[in-house]
């Protein structure tokens, strides 16, 4: 008899301080458990418990449980792991792009301040490229497309055109509140900060 590995199975990574810091795979989350630098927690309802690599394995599957097939038998696939020694929380800066300017320019035109659509966006070098701009946080705006195209290879002042602020780089922020629940596990849930 033979077990399948649900490739879809994704494991919440908490870090000692049980703050949930990656996802990872059954086979990257059992990795821990049997080196040690992971514990494998079981969740009922509001009860928390946590098993090491030699107690994990013994635990019976229950009905619908992923597991993943071994010479003992199946092996429940754990939804949340505890490190045992790490204990900060990386931090995450956005890399630049269209995607990251959008959320750090809040959708809006960086010089009119309108709300805009994906499709009516895209990004202005304020010290055009063709005069040496770079592709950076401090020289790259969200912009209406018309508007940038009005701009064209000028300066904002040569245009007749002021930002409305001055861009930034984007903070970095915890991991911890990047991590999503798109799988709707529902051991995650006490885990993750929810919008």
């Amino acid at each position: 008899m033979t077990f399948p590995v649900l490739h879809r199975t994704i494991v919440l990574v908490l870090n000692r301080h049980w703050l949930a810091i990656d996802s990872i795979t059954p086979f990257e989350a059992f990795g821990h458990l049997a080196s040690g630098t992971g514990r494998a927690l079981r969740i009922e309802g509001d009860s928390m418990q946590a098993f090491d690599w030699v107690d994990w394995r013994e635990l019976p599957a229950g009905d619908g449980d992923p597991v993943i097939g071994t010479p003992r038998g199946p092996v429940r696939i754990p939804t949340v792991i505890v490190l045992t020694r790490f204990d900060r929380v990386p931090l995450h800066r956005p890399k630049f792009g269209f995607r990251a300017l959008w959320e750090r320019d809040g959708g809006r035109c960086q010089y009119t301040g309108r709300k805009l659509t994906p499709g009516e966006a895209n990004i202005d070098h304020i010290v055009p490229r063709s005069r040496g701009g770079r592709d950076d946080w401090g020289n790259c705006v969200l912009s209406d497309k018309a508007i940038n195209s009005r701009k064209g290879a000028r300066t904002p002042a040569e245009a007749g055109l002021r930002l409305l602020s001055q861009p930034r780089i984007p903070r970095a922020m915890p991991v911890t509140l990047r991590i999503r629940n798109l799988w709707n596990i529902p051991d995650w849930d006490h885990f993750l900060h929810h919008h």
